[in-house]
């Protein structure tokens, strides 16, 4: 686990620049919100995702979340079909914040392509990545 202040990093992970983490199990990969993300959002209200058969693409939004004062997107950390959604999370959004890399994760996805994983941050590089968005939201 690499932490940094109050954030957590677990190194069993891959990180997209936009805050997602992806987990293999399996043929799938499971998909959810870094807690870093969680915690700058405050307490998840509202949570969209794309439906079950649904092709997702590597860097474009893939859903949003919601709190009291904010929405943002959710960016897709591979290509791929989404095979399942959490549905503890669509139940009680909240579940993101309390266990963001366990029962908070948001789906699964069969991907597509040979190396589903590359171009993503391990956790030493996307917690050099979450340091430098906080100096440039200036929090």
């Amino acid at each position: 686990m690499v932490k940094w202040q109050q954030y957590d990093a677990p190194d069993n992970l891959r990180y997209h620049k936009e805050h997602t983490w992806v987990r293999a199990e399996g043929p799938l990969i499971l998909v959810g919100l870094t807690d870093f993300a969680q915690q700058l959002a405050g307490e998840i209200s509202y949570v969209d995702l794309p439906e079950e058969g649904d092709e997702i693409v590597k860097d474009r939004p893939m859903g949003k979340v919601e709190t009291g004062k904010w929405v943002g997107k959710l960016y897709a950390p591979v290509t791929g079909s989404v095979e399942a959604l959490n549905e503890a999370v669509l139940s009680d959004p909240a579940a993101i914040n309390k266990e963001p890399y366990a029962r908070g994760f948001l789906l699964k996805v069969r991907p597509s392509g040979q190396d589903p994983l590359a171009g993503l941050l391990d956790a030493r590089a996307y917690v050099a990545a979450m340091q430098a968005k906080k100096a440039e939201l200036k929090l």
